[in-house]
């Protein structure tokens, strides 16, 4: 067996697998996946191995909680498209990157783990850094929604920055490879477990700067969250602006809209 095989092509029973995520997702359940951290180091540190294979040992590494897979992560979010796998994974929707909505699921599913080996802070500075660049780098759906209250507490201040910027850049006519203004509803939809006003403001501006379909039927969401009033003024005017599928999402879970 190759390197890369022995690492992540064989499961924690020792059986052969041809699929990475068997041995990642395994991880959680086996304190053995600790046995694998040093030779995925090792790998992620080799300039000379195979790309995808560095991509994938960095992706074990942040699900695994490890200081090593969220500073690398964290590092390459600094100039995102010299990472060596940058463009590997290619999103079918938009035809971009979608690298880093993996390592934001990753991070999300590293919680356990990272208070485990008390590398909470870490995992909150990396989602820091991925959020820092929701107006530059497509996540696939993977970002918002991936951010539990602690995180969204931690980083309020950097999600504002973000849309701020987004926002400007729309404004400017600034040309984007992917649907920027629904990837930054999804982060203003976050907030509402910790802010429902500040988050329904943000949502508003981003539909004021870009009403498209698919926007305003993320920022459903936030009405679905929403417990006061505010939730109640986003949903009318979503209603009055909407589409039919936007209108019945509103209907959903027999939410009143008037």
């Amino acid at each position: 067996m190759t390197r890369f095989e022995e690492l992540l092509g064989v499961d924690f029973e020792g059986r052969r697998t041809g699929d990475v995520d068997d041995v990642i997702y395994g991880g959680y359940d086996h304190a053995a996946h600790r046995e694998r951290v040093p030779g995925l180091v090792g790998l992620l540190r080799d300039a000379a191995a195979d790309d995808g294979e560095r991509f994938l040992a960095c992706l074990a590494l942040v699900a695994w909680g490890e200081p090593v897979g969220y500073e690398t992560v964290r590092r390459t979010s600094l100039q995102p498209r010299a990472a060596p796998w940058y463009d590997l994974l290619i999103d079918r929707k938009f035809s971009v990157d979608s690298s880093y909505g993996q390592f934001s699921a990753a991070a999300a599913d590293s919680r356990e783990l990272a208070e485990e080996k008390g590398s909470s802070a870490l995992r909150v500075e990396t989602f820091r850094s991925l959020i820092r660049m929701a107006d530059r780098e497509y996540f696939e759906e993977k970002l918002g929604d991936y951010l539990d209250e602690a995180v969204v507490r931690a980083c309020l201040p950097d999600i504002r920055d973000v849309i701020g910027r987004g926002l400007g850049a729309v404004a400017a006519g600034v040309p984007f490879r992917f649907d920027v203004a629904t990837q930054l509803v999804d982060l203003a939809n976050s907030i509402v477990v910790v802010d429902e006003d500040a988050a329904v403001e943000l949502v508003l501006r981003i539909l004021r700067a870009a009403p498209a379909g698919r926007t305003m039927a993320h920022a459903v969401a936030a009405v679905h969250r929403a417990k006061g009033p505010a939730g109640r003024v986003l949903a009318d005017h979503l209603y009055r602006g909407g589409t039919a599928h936007v209108r019945a999402l509103l209907e959903e879970d027999g939410i009143a809209w008037r």
